[in-house]
């Protein structure tokens, strides 16, 4: 199996179509469609951003391993849950959040790698950059 045909198998089962995931990895739906056809080869940077985001190992994407659930991404240290506790105890995000606290605990480390995947996309962007650039 290639690695577009991965890509687009792991799409697939989490339902997205090309448009939403592209639109949630900062990419144009042309530029997914390359990768998943073996059109184009993502860099290092982007292949773990759909390891990431496919929840997912960059081994089993490259065909290292035919295990999708080898997932070596390690969850983040102890100071980053303190500030995503910090940012949903926030009086005003604390409404957006507010399931958390009584969530089972596979959502709520799901909803902490969803935080950690927005702090690495929005690191470096300056005020008046538009969101995910």
């Amino acid at each position: 199996m290639t690695l577009g045909t991965r890509l687009r198998e792991r799409r697939e089962r989490f339902g997205k179509t090309q448009l939403d995931a592209a639109r949630e990895l900062g990419i144009s739906n042309v530029q997914l469609s390359r990768y998943e056809s073996d059109g184009r080869k993502p860099d290092p940077e982007m292949l773990g951003r759909f390891a990431e985001y496919y929840r997912t190992s960059a081994d089993y994407l490259l065909g290292l391993t035919d295990d999708p659930t080898a997932d070596t991404y390690a969850p983040p240290p102890s100071e980053g849950y303190s500030d995503f506790e910090r940012f949903i105890n926030d009086p005003e995000h604390g409404a957006f959040f507010k399931e958390f606290l009584n969530a089972p605990e596979e959502s709520k480390e799901e909803m902490r790698r969803f935080w950690e995947y927005l702090q690495v996309r929005e690191r470096g962007r300056k005020p008046g950059d538009r969101q995910g650039e």
